[in-house]
Parts: structure tokens; sequence; C-alpha cells
């Protein structure tokens, strides 16, 4: 029991890490998912890519390239993405960055006419779940 206690943050990291490598890494197209951005870094794990896991609760699954309009957009429903936050390693966004979303809010963002074009070939196959491809193509 010891040991549980003592290794248990440890197991759940590793556990997370192997759901993102195992959870099928595909994009919407059926294609290996290829790598969002590297500056600045993006993703649920700050691997570039746009991986989700169990802890991920906003789906990070959508490769984005983030416009003035979305930035204000998301800003006025309370997540500010502009704002450098040095506490956790964010830089801010400025248009032209790609940036892994939460499904919910590119999904917003569209029904808004504000949704920032996605790569799909960075974005995960999770995205399906929220919006037809159809939708992730305008």
């Amino acid at each position: 029991m010891v040991f549980v206690k003592k290794y248990a943050g440890l197991f759940i990291l590793i556990s997370l890490f192997f759901n993102a490598a195992l959870a099928g890494d595909l994009n919407v197209r059926g294609e290996k998912l290829q790598k969002c951005s590297d500056s600045p870094k993006t993703g649920f794990f700050r691997d570039g890519f746009c991986l989700t896991g169990s802890q991920d609760h906003g789906t990070h699954v959508a490769c984005a390239t983030v416009t003035k309009e979305f930035l204000e957009f998301t800003k006025s429903k309370g997540n500010d993405l502009i704002t450098p936050a040095p506490e956790w390693s964010f830089p801010g966004l400025k248009p032209g960055d790609q940036w892994c979303l939460c499904a919910l809010r590119w999904r917003e963002a569209k029904k808004a006419g504000v949704a920032p074009k996605l790569d799909l070939n960075a974005t995960h196959q999770k995205m399906l779940k929220f919006a037809p491809l159809k939708d992730l193509k305008e």
C-alpha cells in the first residue's frame, strides 16, 4: 500500500502519456496526425500535437490558425488567449498563430461566424464527434 501511495502520481503521468500515445493519433481525414505548432508550443500535453486524454476536459483537438476576431470572441467568453501567462509558460497568442482549440469553443465560434480556419492534417479525428467534416473544411 505504501508503494502505491508513493508512486501514484508517477503512475498517473505515465497513464496520461500512454493514453495520448495510443489514442489512434489520426486526423479528421483518417491519416496520421500531423503536428499543429511548436511555436508557440501547443496541445494539451504541450508536445505540439492536438492530442487529448482523460484529464483534458476541454478536448483540445482542433488545430486552428487563430484570427483577431476569434481571439476577441473567446476572450469575451472568459478565455483570454491574448494575454501572456508566464506562470503557465503561455506566451499569449496573436493572429496567425496555430493553436489546439477546445472542440466546443470552435463549434461555438462557428455558430457565431468567427471560427478560425482549421489545419485538417493536424486536427484530431475526435473533432468529428463535435462537427461534421464538411463544417471543418469551411
